[in-house]
């Protein structure tokens, strides 16, 4: 008689096979494009490329596994990492999900809440995006508009912002440290702007754990 897998098994299964299929998917574009219209890559190019960018990328890769992973469970993990858009939607919708169940992410419950949560996240994302694209033409005179220019600068901001607010006050002491250290590297390092959040965020993560060990280790939370 077959063994009934569990929950965590099936999702750790299933994950597995649909990050894989996805991987395929994607590299199997660039290939048809290529078989399509006769077209290979400059493997010269490609090489020094690949030799100049992916140790960057295989390190953000390690950093943000062991940092999102705790907190989006192994099904939000899965599914987040496929779809993409971690730090700026996916980790705030499941971190205000748990928060509003009121259970932990490393528990069975954690998990279907956190997974739940992405996935309908992506999903509303999905629909937005068509409905961009559909209404792009006719909204475009209005989106270009000078007055709401400032409003779309502060979209994010707001919504990190309301997040912040909730999570700072729960332990302020902790928030200190982290913000501090953004503010100066974002002030006084040109070189960081928006396209380094998903490297910044991993780095910001670990630092807040290293300092807020130390504080507890001196009595200070």
């Amino acid at each position: 008689m077959k063994k009934k897998l569990s929950y965590m098994d099936s999702v750790h299964r299933d994950g597995r096979i649909w990050n894989l299929s996805m991987m395929v998917l994607l590299l199997l574009f660039p290939v048809a494009v290529g078989l399509l219209y006769g077209a290979g890559p400059d493997w010269r190019g490609f090489a020094m490329g690949l030799v100049a960018t992916a140790p960057m990328y295989w390190a953000v890769a390690v950093v943000e596994t062991f940092t999102y992973v705790p907190m989006l469970g192994a099904g939000g993990s899965y599914l987040s990492f496929v779809t993409g858009n971690i730090s700026n939607l996916k980790l705030p919708v499941a971190l205000n999900a748990l928060e509003q169940a009121e259970v932990k992410v490393n528990s069975e419950e954690g998990e279907i809440v956190s997974t739940v949560a992405i996935a309908v996240s992506s999903i509303v994302t999905t629909l937005i995006i068509i409905l961009g694209v559909v209404l792009i033409t006719p909204l475009t005179p209005i989106l270009d508009s000078p007055a709401l220019a400032p409003a779309f600068a502060q979209i994010l901001p707001a919504l990190f912002g309301g997040l912040g607010v909730v999570f700072i006050s729960k332990n302020w002491k902790i928030s200190v440290a982290p913000v501090l250290l953004m503010l100066v590297l974002f002030i006084f390092v040109p070189a960081l702007n928006a396209s380094t959040v998903g490297i910044m965020v991993p780095v910001g993560v670990l630092f807040t754990l290293g300092v807020s060990r130390l504080m507890y280790k001196k009595n200070l939370l």
